[in-house]
């Protein structure tokens, strides 16, 4: 039942609607009813007698109770004078270059994730209004031959995005291995979207591209992602053995399940926020009562505009809500309106926060670290050593009561003029043994049979290794481009065209497009 209950019904026009003053107009496959009196073409959802005889009474009401043969003679007129639009014959160059230029420009639109109708609203009067002021009016009649509305922009971008997908699968049957990375997300329409990105061997060298965005209709199951990954790859006859890689959250035991050979491999930015989530119970409630604050001060868009008034009266730094050692801000606003007043005045209770202040922000320059294209399996790994030394030797400078390594502590005990508790001290060191032991956990030491790759010349080398790994930026900038593209006003548009324009390498076949079309038309 959820399946039919998502799944958005395409209706049909009849002959019947020209009463309403509506004839179809579009794609068989996606129909669309176009006014004959106005000429306005709606969505294929307002194909039903009740939308278009309301259109009619609201926004024609002169023409309610005219005959059928009335709408009949403004749809033939209207088509006669469709016909004759698109039926100006322009010199083949001429006409050819219009032709070449509509795909161009819609191919620079999906990869700048605009709107369709920016082509026909800005791009093409833009280009008109420079060439009319560069090169005079002739210049601005070479511009209009170029069809940018929004309907041929969007078959445009149609057009070349399966052109880069059937580049893409060619390249993937003549390649020996294949990896693949993939991760489910929410979309602003509450949507549940499914991204996948592969990594494969192709004239001599190793290839990162974006493979597919699907929409999950229902459940978000492993089971559901499977067979909708599944789906594609049977789709285009890919073969499964040939996956010798797989970077995801769940998934492997049915992904080895049809390709035996795949190393598994999680998410580094993943496992390093499940490394760190282990605290002390003294420090989370330091925490918690702390995004408390946060969240009491920004709730409101009144209490940030108060907070940021008090934070200028007092000359600090900032006027945003952060982390920081001077807190008399915080005490100003929170006085008399929050219990969390008084931790305001709790000096080992500050302590613990600038602890925690300097720890985090020790993580996120980590964070930072293990992202980025060149970043490989083998950086990682170097990092996590090395913030793990780190600790190490921040626990022995804690048992000397040495708080130079966490500046943010250091200044505050230093303007306090007071010292911590030995307790609060062994809560520190405890935290660092944690966080020590739980990096250590989620990102064990690599296997000796990947040595070759850092002395590629002591060892005979496997090719396929390469090929499984791929860095977990790319699912990430996948889902920064699908929240650009589907923004609140644009939350139910189909993004797999679009994304795959912006996000692949490989260019489309404009001149193998061109060459299909047995006409080149030009438009108005």
């Amino acid at each position: 039942l959820s399946k039919w209950l998502h799944w958005r019904v395409k209706r049909k026009y009849h002959s019947d609607y020209i009463q309403f003053g509506f004839f179809g107009t579009g794609e068989e496959e996606d129909p669309k009813p176009h006014c004959v009196l106005c000429y306005e073409t709606l969505a294929n959802e307002a194909m039903k007698p009740a939308k278009l005889k309301r259109h009619l009474e609201t926004k024609h009401k002169e023409y309610q109770g005219k005959h059928i043969g009335f709408f009949e003679r403004k749809r033939d007129e209207l088509k006669k004078h469709m016909m004759k639009e698109t039926s100006q014959f322009f010199p083949p160059g001429e006409n050819a270059k219009a032709t070449e230029a509509s795909y161009k420009v819609p191919l620079l639109i999906a990869k700048a994730g605009k709107p369709h109708s920016i082509g026909e609203n800005l791009v093409k009067p833009a280009a008109k209004v420079m060439a009319n002021i560069l090169f005079g009016g002739k210049a601005g009649d070479e511009i209009n031959r170029i069809p940018l509305s929004n309907d041929t922009v969007q078959r445009g971008i149609k057009a070349m995005a399966e052109n880069v997908e059937h580049q893409l699968v060619t390249h993937l049957h003549q390649s020996q291995f294949f990896s693949l990375q993939l991760d489910e997300s929410i979309d602003l329409g509450n949507e549940a979207n499914l991204l996948c990105f592969v990594r494969y061997i192709y004239a001599g060298g190793l290839h990162d591209e974006f493979l597919f965005c699907r929409s999950l209709p229902t459940k978000t199951t492993g089971e559901a992602i499977f067979h909708s990954h599944n789906d594609f790859i049977v789709k285009t006859n890919l073969d499964w053995s040939r996956c010798v890689g797989i970077c995801t959250d769940g998934l492997v035991a049915r992904i080895r399940a049809v390709a035996p050979s795949a190393a598994a491999t999680h998410c580094c930015i993943h496992r390093e926020q499940l490394a760190v989530k282990k605290m002390p119970q003294c420090l989370k409630s330091v925490l918690d009562e702390s995004v408390k604050t946060v969240k009491k001060i920004k709730a409101k868009p009144l209490n940030s505009r108060l907070f940021k008034a008090v934070c200028e009266e007092m000359g600090s730094e900032h006027t945003k809500l952060l982390f920081h050692t001077e807190v008399h801000e915080v005490m100003l606003f929170l006085h008399h309106s929050d219990e969390l007043y008084d931790k305001m005045h709790d000096f080992q209770w500050l302590a613990k926060l600038a602890y925690l202040a300097d720890i985090f922000s020790t993580l996120n320059t980590l964070n930072v670290a293990l992202q980025g294209k060149t970043v490989t399996i083998f950086n990682v790994q170097d990092k996590i050593k090395a913030t793990r030394l780190k600790m190490e030797l921040w626990c022995g400078r804690l048992d000397r009561r040495e708080f130079d390594s966490f500046p943010t502590l250091a200044d505050f005990l230093l303007a306090a003029g007071e010292d911590v508790d030995r307790s609060t001290v062994e809560f520190f060191k405890q935290h660092l043994q944690d966080l020590h032991s739980q990096l250590g956990i989620y990102f064990p030491e690599l296997d000796a049979s990947f040595d070759w790759i850092r002395n590629p010349f002591g060892e005979k080398t496997h090719i396929e290794q390469f090929t499984s790994k791929l860095s977990p930026r790319e699912v990430d900038i996948g889902f920064s481009t699908l929240v650009g593209l589907k923004t609140k006003q644009r939350n139910r548009i189909s993004v797999d065209y679009d994304m795959r324009l912006k996000l692949s390498s490989l260019e489309p076949d404009i001149a193998s497009l061109m060459a299909q079309k047995k006409q080149h038309h030009s438009s108005h």
